[in-house]
């Protein structure tokens, strides 16, 4: 996946300009990669045009100028995307009642382990997870995660005891992610 590179990322008031233009086609970007699991889990696939407009939010958001700010969020979100062979992957868990989130979240500890792909060959390539955001006792309801791909997957699961959900992705999802994958 090309990284995301300084000459890409505008100042925040230039940015402010052409948000609205830029931000329909993030939100139209995103649409194509996020994939629902079950009730609860929700996928987002990030690719280079993603990670740009979260850099440029938070750019904005922040109001950030000074150059060592900026790059330090260029290569904080570029970890975000997959190197050669990986789909990366932002993993929402939805719990809309705190109480019963966190009671989820605690039941989930062992998520991230039990989410994987399916490839056209039925291997099931299970996730890598950020290693910083993993918790003794529940899981975080945001994950960054990472599989890595010999090609463009078929399904996407989940084979915890507490959740065991599978889903054929449609034939758009598939074009998106193998466009990834080159």
């Amino acid at each position: 996946m090309i990284k995301v590179q300084r000459s890409e990322i505008l100042d925040y008031v230039t940015y402010m300009e052409k948000r609205n233009e830029i931000r329909s086609a993030a939100i139209a970007e995103k649409d194509k990669r996020r994939i629902h699991l079950g009730e609860h889990l929700t996928f987002l696939f990030e690719n280079t045009d993603t990670i740009r407009y979260q850099i440029l939010e938070m750019v904005r958001v922040e109001k950030m100028v000074k150059e060592e700010h900026i790059q330090h969020e260029i290569e904080t979100y570029n970890g975000l995307l997959g190197d050669s062979g990986e789909l990366s992957c932002t993993l929402l868990i939805e719990y809309t009642d705190p109480e019963i989130r966190d009671q989820k979240l605690r039941e989930l500890a062992e998520l991230p382990k039990h989410l994987y792909l399916k490839l056209d060959d039925g291997n099931k390539i299970y996730a890598e997870f950020d290693k910083e955001q993993v918790l003794e006792d529940k899981v975080s309801s945001v994950q960054f995660l990472k599989f890595q791909c010999t090609s463009a997957p078929e399904k996407i699961g989940c084979d915890h005891p507490s959740m065991t959900v599978e889903l054929e992705l449609s034939e758009s999802q598939k074009e998106v992610l193998t466009e990834d994958l080159k």
